[in-house]
């Protein structure tokens, strides 16, 4: 019998747990100066350079529309591939930590909340409850970056690396 099995890493904003799948987490970085980008929203705090390509920097507490916080020694940005509208895109999420990575039985996946969550159900794909009683919720990472922000993003980093380029020249 064969059993669907997924690797998510968990992560902390305040004192919830969620979870993204592995596939689609690149890297997981210390925190480093993050350049602002003019007339952005709230929650984009801004870019910065990997390995020479412009990365955009979402706070996904201010997103989720959670107070914001002073970063942390254990704050840490995940390096994501996002895929929207068959586009892919990579960006950064400010997380408060990074918890463990671990495996889940597709049977083991609860159906997101109903109404009266704090978060957009949209964005969660399904609770999980550890072995310890908490519960993590799972994200759905793609839905939380709207066709909208993806314009932005690509048009940020396209004008920053613009910009980049006319430096160097």
């Amino acid at each position: 019998m064969d059993q669907e099995i997924d690797s998510f890493i968990s992560f902390k904003l305040g004192e919830e747990y969620f979870a993204i799948s592995v596939s689609q987490v690149l890297n997981i970085l210390q925190l480093v100066q993050i350049t602002k980008v003019p007339t952005a929203p709230d929650y984009m705090k801004g870019v910065i350079n990997l390995r020479g390509t412009v990365l955009p920097i979402i706070d996904i507490r201010m997103k989720f529309g959670m107070d914001p916080i002073q970063y942390q020694r254990d704050t840490v940005i995940l390096v994501l591939n996002v895929v929207i509208e068959n586009e892919k895109v990579d960006a950064g999420i400010l997380v408060d930590s990074v918890k463990e990575v671990f495996e889940i039985k597709k049977e083991e996946i609860m159906p997101p909340p109903g109404i009266g969550s704090k978060y957009k159900s949209k964005f969660i794909e399904g609770i999980y409850k550890m072995s310890d009683e908490r519960f993590v919720m799972l994200l759905d990472i793609d839905k939380i970056f709207s066709s909208d922000e993806v314009v932005m993003l690509k048009e940020t980093i396209d004008s920053e690396e613009s910009s980049n380029a006319k430096e160097i020249e």
